[in-house]
């Protein structure tokens, strides 16, 4: 059992190391010093894994893989911020206390490195809280959670892109403020509310704030088509699980190709990346209008085989569904050709992707998933891919 006099070690070793490290060349030195350090405490106390969480990070930094600024980030962010969370007596805020300590140490560190880019800190700050919301259960959670910040800080800063920091700011605002909503109105669960949160900011920063009402379009849509009879749906077995609460798999599945397709076109400014947003986010929509809809229509039929299937049989589809799917995918579309965030012409291609893609889920479903080859989320995810990639095969045709 880890004590609060040991968080308060933790915190004031934690403080040290990022006073001094600056100091201490070469990088290779600093790591055996952490090594050592971090060995010490994976001897007399429970904490073997923060212990061998830091080390992986501080062999990576003497390796000269990552940056000083990924390595206090990692320290400022986990090891500092869970120190800080563990002594508040009060878990109902030790939440709070752990985003503050982490957020206002990271910046600190910032300024004391001279370092500028304020989105890299911040996308290893919400990757270890989500990977904590995830893995809270698990007693290596620190050591993941180490690993997961220290190597998304080091693939944005190997991005090398900056943005605008009133820009990130007005990110956060906007996408915290929609993930805090969404899990307030139950829609999302806690970490669907952080990898929600990355994923705005993300997408606000790399392309544009329209492009993330797009997204914010898609996810109320998705939510009320959930909702819509939803006991009735319930009573017929066929209803989502967790009262529709979407975790951060489910939000990664449908939206993690829209946000490398967004990411892409911040970076390169090609149109052919707008239409694997759209492709992409079409699909999801398409896919979850035909499955919360599609069900409340007649008697399914398997896409493989066209013979009659109970509701919720994966793969089923129904003529409601795939007319709804289509319908559903249109608006969206034309809301992102209205938001001018793609053209009229890539707004279609997307209509397009968004019917291919919840039928390619079909087959999938109808294949793979029936025979527990693949969980629901992988096939959401190539969906959104296949919807992707048609889009963009359009577009360059």
């Amino acid at each position: 059992m880890i004590f609060r006099r040991d968080m308060w070690i933790v915190l004031a070793i934690s403080v040290a190391a990022v006073i001094i490290s600056p100091y201490i060349q070469p990088p290779w030195l600093l790591a055996v010093i952490t090594i050592l350090i971090s060995a010490l405490f994976y001897a007399i106390r429970d904490a073997k894994y923060p212990a061998i969480g830091m080390s992986i990070v501080a062999i990576l930094y003497g390796a000269g893989l990552v940056s000083l600024m990924v390595f206090l980030g990692t320290i400022t962010i986990v090891m500092m911020g869970e120190a800080a969370s563990r002594i508040m007596a009060d878990n109902k805020y030790r939440i709070y206390v752990h985003i503050l300590v982490a957020s206002v140490s990271s910046v600190i560190v910032m300024l004391y490195l001279n370092y500028t880019n304020i989105l890299i800190p911040l996308t290893g700050l919400i990757v270890a809280l989500m990977l904590k919301s995830v893995l809270k259960k698990r007693e290596d959670s620190i050591m993941l959670e180490c690993i997961g910040a220290s190597m998304t800080m080091y693939l944005f800063e190997d991005i090398s892109y900056t943005a605008n920091t009133n820009l990130i700011i007005l990110a956060i605002i906007i996408s915290f403020a929609f993930g805090i909503l969404s899990y307030k109105m139950k829609a999302a669960d806690m970490s669907g509310l952080f990898s929600a949160a990355l994923m705005g900011i993300l997408i606000i920063v790399f392309s544009d704030i329209t492009w993330f009402f797009v997204m914010l379009a898609f996810f109320i849509l998705g939510s009320g088509f959930t909702k819509f009879k939803y006991e009735k749906k319930k009573r017929e077995g066929v209803a989502e699980s967790r009262g529709g609460v979407r975790g951060f798999l489910n939000v990664f599945a449908n939206g993690l190709v829209s946000l490398c397709a967004a990411i892409l076109f911040g970076i390169y400014q090609d149109p052919l990346f707008s239409a694997m947003f759209i492709g992409s986010i079409s699909s999801a929509m398409a896919d979850t209008t035909a499955s919360e809809l599609g069900m409340l229509g007649k008697t399914p039929r398997l896409i493989t085989t066209f013979k009659k299937v109970p509701k919720g049989t994966d793969g089923g589809v129904t003529l409601f569904g795939e007319a709804a799917a289509t319908i559903s995918a249109f608006i969206l579309c034309m809301v992102a050709y209205a938001l001018g965030v793609v053209t009229f012409e890539i707004a279609l291609f997307g209509v397009l992707a968004g019917f291919v893609g919840t039928n390619v889920d079909s087959f999938i479903g109808a294949t793979l998933e029936r025979k527990g080859l693949i969980h629901n989320t992988g096939t959401n995810f190539l969906c959104t891919l296949s919807g992707g990639i048609f889009a963009m095969l359009l577009y360059i045709l």
